[in-house]
């Protein structure tokens, strides 16, 4: 399973830009990899640790923005296709349906 975290901060303030760089620091600590600009990936071993790790973030998301969640199989993973650029070094390591363990 993949859990993707997408989110939009506000980042128009000094205290705004801290609640940002707190909330990616934190999903980098929890495991995610960013994917892209705002789109944080994480690797789980099933659907109750995908569901256990949103509900992790959760706990710590910022009052103000928008932040999504989505899981999705690895099969789907598998099938998404990349339009433009290269495949991201962070994400190479993720590939093919390997799950990193903490």
């Amino acid at each position: 399973m993949r859990v993707f975290i997408m989110f939009d901060l506000p980042v128009e303030t000094k205290a705004q830009i801290r609640t940002y760089n707190k909330f990616r620091k934190r999903l980098i600590q929890d495991g995610f990899l960013m994917m892209q600009y705002s789109i944080y990936i994480k690797s789980c071993l099933n659907k109750d640790a995908a569901q256990q790790t949103v509900n992790k973030v959760k706990r710590y998301l910022p009052k103000d923005g928008h932040v999504r969640s989505l899981v999705i199989t690895e099969k789907q993973f598998e099938n998404m296709m990349i339009l433009v650029g290269d495949e991201d070094k962070n994400i190479e390591l993720l590939g093919d349906n390997r799950t990193i363990e903490f």
